[in-house]
């Protein structure tokens, strides 16, 4: 549905970027929204990546239409959202600026200005009357820097949501919108899980009739009502569906094989599986599943008296993001002083009422008559905890 008519789209679509912040692969680009009301008074909703500016302000311009912008609204300090905040400053020299108090900090930080005297500091429930809209601002500490503001507009009904209920790629995209949500939301959000319910306890208040974020599609309707159900789902660390991740490294292909054959195993049983090689794949995208579901298998090598690194660092993508309330079933291999599973229970010591399969499989080398034994016990005992879990 197109957005009320004095609401207007101003953002940019960025096409050749290939890791957003630096480490999340997107393939099918992103994009950083913006927005412009249309009243007695005008409001910019957020600027974009340094990269885009100028496509950014000529955007702007046709929308005014020869009119002049008097706030602009900055919920989020992030330079992806706010890397044009000067330049549109500089160009409107009656432009006010609204954020959170703890905005203007970081534009010091960013721009060496705080814009003293031309800005406005606003908290919790305040509001901002553009003539028919009415801006209510909403406090979202964390979600996922500390100065956060979402902003609804109480005429249209439309919540600005910040980066909440982003997603990764074009805000046309036709593929599902939980799958680059989830992608997005664990990986850049997942840690924050306690600041996202309250931000939603917030929003379950109000009549939302469609969301704005700064990434990706606006949602209305049932797109709104599941948005919500995820982001609760997500928020408590809950598992999101039945279905087990099988995430593995492998040196010479025997670890592989074992994954493999487990996988095989499991499917062949009806069960809702994704495998994912650690070393070739995007890690992200295993650790979004690794949330997703509530069974994970990891699988991996002893190595220089420690575990493959690749695994490594998917353990402590895992342990950041407060990864808890799962099953973990641990695969290990080593020729002649295996301790890969040892190493990985501890590497997870710090993540919460997580419980270990009590069957585990130990390689020496390749697989034997005992290890295959072992895959075929853990593969009928992760079958029973999927079975008895309450989906």
């Amino acid at each position: 549905m197109p957005l009320p008519a004095d609401i207007r789209y101003i953002g940019v679509y960025d096409k050749r970027i290939d890791l957003f912040e630096g480490q999340y692969p997107v393939p099918d680009g992103i994009s950083y929204n913006s927005y412009l009301i249309l009243d007695e008074k005008t409001a910019i909703f957020d600027t974009a990546d340094a990269a885009y500016t100028e496509e950014w302000l000529e955007s702007l311009r046709r929308a005014l239409d020869g009119s002049t912008p008097d706030y602009l609204i900055v919920q989020h300090m992030e330079p992806d959202h706010s890397a044009s905040i000067a330049r549109v400053m500089a160009e409107y020299p009656s432009l006010t600026v609204v954020a959170s108090q703890k905005a203007f900090p970081l534009m010091r930080g960013f721009f060496g200005t705080d814009f003293t005297g031309r800005s406005i500091a606003v908290s919790e429930g305040d509001t901002l009357s553009l003539g028919k809209h009415c801006l209510r601002f909403i406090s979202a500490p964390m979600v996922h820097w500390p100065e956060v503001i979402v902003t609804y507009d109480e005429y249209t009904k439309t919540l600005f949501s910040a980066d909440a209920f982003g997603r990764f790629g074009s805000p046309d995209s036709t593929s599902p919108w939980k799958d680059e949500a989830r992608r997005y939301y664990i990986g850049i959000v997942g840690k924050y899980g306690a600041q996202v319910s309250a931000l939603l306890k917030k929003a379950a208040s109000l009549d939302i009739r469609r969301i704005c974020s700064l990434h990706g599609p606006v949602l209305e309707g049932d797109a709104i009502t599941e948005a919500l159900r995820l982001y609760t789902l997500w928020a408590s660390y809950t598992p999101e569906e039945s279905g087990i991740t099988i995430a593995y490294t492998s040196v010479y292909g025997n670890t592989k094989r074992a994954a493999q054959q487990l996988y095989e195993t499991l499917l062949s049983r009806g069960v809702t599986i994704t495998l994912h090689d650690l070393a070739r794949g995007d890690v992200f995208s295993a650790v979004a599943d690794a949330f997703r579901f509530p069974v994970l298998v990891l699988a991996t090598t002893t190595y220089n008296a420690d575990i493959f690194p690749f695994m490594r660092e998917f353990t402590d993508h895992l342990a950041e993001r407060g990864f808890k309330n799962r099953t973990v079933a641990l695969i290990e291999n080593g020729s002649w002083a295996p301790m890969a599973a040892k190493i990985m229970r501890e590497r997870l010591s710090s993540c919460k009422d997580l419980c270990f399969a009590e069957n585990s499989v130990r390689i020496l080398s390749a697989l034997s008559e005992e290890s295959n034994a072992a895959l075929n016990a853990l593969a009928e005992e992760l079958s029973e905890t999927l079975a008895k879990a309450n989906f």
